[in-house]
């Protein structure tokens, strides 16, 4: 006898409806956003995840950052350990809301051409990740 796995079919309605709050994973690791690039990259291999969300001082998020950025950062010539993580992230966002719906979500990723986005609330504080293996 052969199993055969069934897979339930999504109608345009049920994909329409489904928001980022649905798909998204838990925040993680989040890091302040002085945080050194070298004490972040330690913090993402012991916490063994790719990414980490930053936060400012006041709590709210500011960005995310991997390990290629991370990596691409030590490695370049304008290095030095006193570079932070507020140095690197640049303008603030892409972030997403958690009622987003997933086809905007995607569509906000491929434009901002990133893998991760980060969930945050109406007051900017981190929620979770909404991870492009996730958004397909």
């Amino acid at each position: 006898m052969t199993l055969v796995q069934m897979h339930p079919r999504t109608t345009h309605a049920t994909a329409v409806g489904r928001t980022v709050a649905d798909t998204m994973d838990t925040a993680g690791p989040q890091v302040c956003d002085d945080m050194s690039v070298e004490v972040a990259l330690s913090v993402m291999a012991s916490a063994r995840t790719g990414h980490l969300l930053v936060c400012d001082g006041s709590g709210r998020c500011t960005g995310l950052v991997t390990h290629a950025q991370l990596a691409a950062v030590r490695d370049g010539a304008a290095y030095s350990d006193r570079v932070r993580l507020r140095d690197i992230l640049g303008d603030r966002g892409p972030f997403t809301s958690p009622v987003t719906t997933m086809a905007e979500a995607g569509h906000m990723m491929r434009y901002n051409q990133v893998d991760a986005l980060p969930v945050v609330d109406e007051h900017g504080s981190a929620l979770g990740v909404l991870a492009l293996a996730l958004a397909r």
